[in-house]
């Protein structure tokens, strides 16, 4: 396996990113990702796998959060109640099973073959279009613990859909380095990460913001907020994956 810091400073060359993944590719050729079944398909994943995936089917509009039905319409009480800053949000997953596995390894482990199979995973679901925006903005990472994994993962995450979707990007800044939102509820996540981030203007008038796991939607607030402090005025998000409520 490729080292934590090693993986770090392939980031500062991004024609590697795509050298790794052409040798990832002849590495495990004609295999499944996930069940190590052969294949008969492009998707280096197989239909079973596929099926098998906690796919966010049926979600809200507004924040992707999953729902149990849509008979009282696409969005869901809490975004009826208390619109988020951001205008939609697209998160093809749900974070459980198999996906909580694949994060993990690719967040702390520095797994180069996780994270190109979470991007694969990405494109698929939305396309090889970004949804909206003029400009790609990922949530900066926690100084401390981009110094302890050696990268920044939803910066990786970045540069690579950025590659893919042929938008721009622009780096926000941490104001201060909030504590880890590992096991806060809800208000508690939203008061962590109120005002702790800011980005220079002006930006264009529709952007769209990136992390690699929505929880509760509030780091992604924050930041969608600042943008709109900045100039933007239509903001989307993206996400890999979604906490399901019940897990929050």
């Amino acid at each position: 396996m490729i080292r934590r810091h090693t993986l770090g400073r392939m980031l500062a060359a991004g024609g590697l990113r795509w050298q790794l993944e052409r040798w990832l590719r002849r590495a495990l050729p004609g295999y499944c990702a996930f069940c190590y079944a052969r294949l008969s398909g492009d998707l280096p994943w197989c239909s079973d796998c596929d099926a098998e995936l906690p796919w966010n089917a049926m979600a809200c509009r507004y924040c992707a959060e999953p729902m149990a039905t849509r008979s009282g319409g696409d969005v869901c009480g809490r975004c009826l109640k208390r619109p988020p800053a951001f205008d939609a949000a697209w998160v093809p997953l749900r974070y459980e099973g198999e996906l909580i596995r694949l994060v993990q390894r690719f967040k702390f482990s520095a797994d180069p073959r996780a994270g190109l199979l979470l991007v694969e995973l990405l494109i698929h679901a939305m396309g090889t279009t970004a949804p909206c925006g003029e400009l790609l903005i990922g949530v900066p990472g926690s100084w401390a613990r981009t110094r302890e994994r050696g990268f920044d993962p939803v910066a990786w995450l970045g540069g690579s859909l950025a590659a893919r979707w042929q938008l721009p990007r622009r780096a926000a800044q941490r104001r201060r380095d909030s504590s880890s939102q590992r096991g806060l509820d809800r208000v508690a996540r939203r008061r962590n990460v109120k005002d702790a981030f800011v980005i220079e203007g002006p930006l264009p008038e529709s952007v769209l913001l990136l992390d690699d796991v929505m929880t509760t939607g509030a780091t992604l607030e924050a930041l969608a907020l600042a943008c709109r402090c900045a100039g933007a005025r239509r903001i989307g998000v993206v996400a890999l994956a979604r906490t399901p409520p019940g897990r929050i």
